[in-house]
């Protein structure tokens, strides 16, 4: 791109560090978390064994930390920098579960609702992460809400989908429970079949998560004469996780490639299948399954067969007797779009005498009207304000789910809190667009000339793997808990592995003498003093061209000898060492802390 003044090519501008995005997407854990727990901070406090501290920065942001500690799909692991520069992330997931199992009793650390209500009420319908999260927020700020759920108890999905094994239900009941004890009235048993009759009740605003209740069938030759023996996985795991099924036969299938299909195969294991197969259509690495729920279906003696579509249910006289697969291969176009291909081999036929159904979740709205004001798309799904999560119908809300899709319980406490603000907003007569900004941090951390409040050394420990019991007694009981969890030893060790990514570089222009010892120092060869230039440029003259575009460049103002200092925020330790080299404190290493608004939140004014 042109200077249309100079005829130059357009140099990069010096960041603006001041933006509260930019030290955030630097820390690539809370940038990747839906909800941003704030992650680097917490895993600081596991380490230092302040486990209720930690605790209570989890449960401000993510609502569920214990639940979450178990079952969560991790999106921060992915992204977290140790990823980049050893053979594996921290596991942040399961530090999570840590702060949750070794914290003291933190009653009195949570907030209280006031005795005084503000005199709006808000009905949420479904006990589901959304609808909890939505309920937590508005109730310590003087909101009546009730909760409406056909279950006896919350939870939602987490307490009907995902196996005892996994997530014990005395963790569900105690983080639901902190909510429910703010106060918040609940109508258990209690099936919504009209939002015309809801809305007749005179609620403020109305919340819907009630996520996505209907499983995807697979409509095939012989579905409906082998029924008896054909289940849908969500509604199997329903049924399981509520004491109505106890046994399954011997020789089991499960179609589909996600997570719920690695909880029906792990289920039946349990439940006496000793011959139990994954079927999928997709290959192995395109699974929607979380690696590490691969990993332990296979540990358990589960086989994974991949690039199969299934044909037909065979049965004899309705009973079931297996399942016919034609064997494919994946072709992809110019766009990455993936076709499925016959290989000509000869159909595959499987023997089973049952068949769990998991290829996919669907959301069902029978009980709205479409005579009221609620528009949908095309594909069934409410009409929404993305950012307020606002439908056609001013008052009704959405989350989780029910609102964009099926996702995991992440985002559906992420768009709870976003929910919240909203709803907050539309009952106090503001503009929803008008969203309260995060609460940002910048600290510095020198306590002396080159002595820092934080760890800055670089553990070289591996991964740590979590603790399990014995497979020949967790494959007899559906509801022993498999994971063990960290001991406080392991713990520490692991939070150790964490790189601070929240303690940033930050660099002064007018104190720089361009002497470049940081540049000599650093060990990923990340800081550079060149002349500026246009980005492309610029990422391949570094001392080690910074490849990742996702991550921007930190780039200075000009120097007293016209060069720009410019630091590849992609490949930085954090360590610190630019910072204790420098001889006038140019650099400096500060702790960036941002907390995601929340409800009850004022827009600052400016």
């Amino acid at each position: 791109m042109l200077n249309t003044v100079t005829g130059d090519r357009a140099h990069v501008k010096p960041t603006n560090i001041g933006a509260h995005d930019y030290f955030h997407k630097v820390v690539d854990c809370q940038w990747a978390c839906p909800a941003h727990t704030p992650v680097p901070e917490y895993i600081r406090l596991i380490a230092a064994g302040r486990y209720s501290d930690a605790y209570m920065i989890n449960w401000r942001s993510n609502v569920f930390p214990g639940i979450l500690g178990r079952v969560c799909d991790r999106p921060c692991e992915p992204a977290c920098r140790r990823g980049r520069v050893d053979a594996e992330p921290v596991a942040i997931c399961r530090l999570k579960r840590v702060c949750a199992d070794l914290k003291e009793d933190i009653q009195d650390r949570l907030p209280q609702a006031p005795e005084n209500k503000n005199g709006k009420r808000i009905a949420c319908v479904g006990a589901g992460p959304a609808s909890l999260t939505v309920a937590r927020d508005l109730a310590v700020l003087g909101y009546q809400v009730t909760v409406f759920d056909n279950g006896v108890s919350p939870g939602g999905m987490m307490r009907s989908q995902i196996p005892k094994f996994r997530l014990p239900d005395n963790v569900i009941d105690e983080e639901c429970g902190y909510i429910i004890d703010l106060g918040v009235e609940t109508r258990y048993n209690h099936w919504v079949n009209s939002l015309r009759e809801v809305l007749a009740e005179g609620w403020d605003a109305v919340f819907v998560g009630t996520g996505a209740p209907r499983g995807r069938d697979a409509p095939i030759p012989g579905r409906q004469e082998a029924a008896k023996f054909i289940h849908i996985g969500i509604d199997w795991l329903a049924n399981v996780a509520f004491g109505h099924t106890t046994k399954i036969s011997r020789r089991v299938i499960v179609l589909g490639g996600g997570n719920t299909a690695m909880d029906c195969c792990r289920s039946a294991r349990r439940l006496g299948g000793d011959d139990v197969k994954v079927i999928v259509r997709s290959g192995f690495e395109e699974m929607k399954a979380s690696p590490w729920e691969k990993e332990e279906a296979i540990h358990e003696g589960i086989p994974i067969l991949n690039m199969r579509v299934p044909k037909e249910f065979r049965h004899d006289n309705d009973r079931l007797t297996g399942v016919l697969f034609e064997i494919v291969r994946a072709e992809y176009d110019a766009k990455g779009r993936r076709s499925l291909i016959p290989t000509g081999e000869p159909d595959e036929f499987h023997e089973c005498d049952e068949v769990l159904v998991a290829i996919g979740q669907e959301n069902a709205f029978p009980w709205i009207e479409k005579d009221i004001g609620l528009e949908f798309d095309k594909w069934d799904m409410p009409v929404l304000n993305e950012k307020t999560l606002q439908s056609t119908l001013p008052k009704v809300f959405f989350g989780g789910d029910a609102a964009l899709g099926p996702k995991n319980i992440i985002t559906a406490a992420a768009q709870g809190h976003e929910a919240a603000i909203s709803i907050d907003l539309f009952c106090r007569g503001r503009n929803l667009l008008e969203r309260p900004p995060p609460m940002v941090n910048l600290v510095s951390q020198k306590m002396g000339i080159h002595e820092w409040s934080y760890d800055n050394q670089v553990s070289e420990e591996e991964r740590k793997k979590v603790p399990v019991k014995a497979l020949e007694k967790t494959l007899k009981d559906i509801k022993l808990e498999l994971e063990m969890g960290f001991d406080p030893f392991m713990a520490c060790a692991e939070a150790e592995r964490c790189l601070n990514c929240d303690i940033e570089t930050v660099f002064t222009v007018k104190t720089c003498i361009e002497c470049d010892a940081c540049v000599d120092i650093c060990p990923t060869e990340c800081i550079t003093f060149t002349a500026n230039g246009e980005e492309d440029d610029l990422r391949g003259r570094l001392k080690a061209p910074a490849k990742n575009s996702d991550q921007a460049l930190y780039v200075s103002d000009v120097l007293k000898t016209g060069r720009v200092m410019v630091k590849d925020e992609n490949v930085c330790l954090h360590c610190g060492m630019c910072a204790e080299r420098c001889p006038t404190g140019a650099w400096d290493m500060q702790k960036f802390f941002l907390q995601c608004a929340e409800a009850g939140t004022e827009v600052r004014k400016t």
